[in-house]
């Protein structure tokens, strides 16, 4: 399966001892799998460059090289990640820039209603502009107080806890600032255009109308 997976957990009371909720259909995993579609890329920090471009605020394109991103304001959160193949991790720290922080400092303009994720070899993911501009959702370059893997997405993954973990790309490079909706590469190719683990939104043929464009 390709790009990786990620979700954010409750508890549930069962008397005596508190367990873990997991959205349908998900088992508990025990370490990492690491999964992706395709070659992991060299990272090159001299031509590095992450970029927030489309239908920002002022109609400019905005970039940061890798010293200028890693320089931006810090913050981690602790998120389980929901993999579409059914495994969850639990209780992961993420440390990075907020997506928050991006949209702050590149601002979309007011129609905008969607963003699509950009990624290494044109892989691309499409959110809808609240699930990106949520709380949890952060550009990680760290969990759990250790830098990424090349493996797992180093420099830099997006985590979006809420929504199934294809939706957070590996290896992520931009931002395009949407006025309507966009299949990315998995949505194109039979997954679900929103992702909520909780509502088992796997795949495309589950959908509902308002879910996303026609395939």
């Amino acid at each position: 399966m390709g790009q990786p997976v990620e979700g954010e957990s409750g508890q549930r009371d069962s008397g005596a001892v508190a367990q873990p909720e997991l959205p349908p259909g998900q088992r508990i995993q025990r370490g990492w799998p690491v999964t992706h579609y395709g070659p992991v890329p060299k990272f090159r920090p001299e031509r590095w460059e992450f970029r927030v471009f489309g239908a920002t605020a002022d109609s400019e394109k905005h970039c940061w090289n890798h010293e200028e991103f890693t320089a931006l304001p810090y913050t981690s959160v602790v998120a389980d990640l929901h993999c579409v193949t059914k495994f969850s991790m639990l209780g992961a720290e993420w440390g990075g820039i907020p997506a928050r922080t991006i949209l702050a400092a590149a601002p979309p303009a007011p129609e905008v209603t969607h963003v699509m994720v950009w990624a290494e070899y044109g892989f691309s993911s499409n959110l809808r502009l609240a699930d990106f501009a949520s709380e949890g959702t952060i550009f990680a370059t760290h969990k759990d107080g250790e830098l990424l893997t090349a493996e797992h997405g180093f420099p830099l993954r997006l985590v979006v806890p809420h929504l199934y973990a294809w939706k957070g790309p590996k290896w992520v490079r931009g931002v395009e600032y949407m006025t309507a909706d966009r299949r990315g590469f998995w949505e194109e190719r039979g997954y679900h255009n929103v992702g909520d683990p909780w509502r088992e939104q796997r795949y495309s043929y589950q959908e509902e109308p308002g879910d996303g464009p026609e395939l």
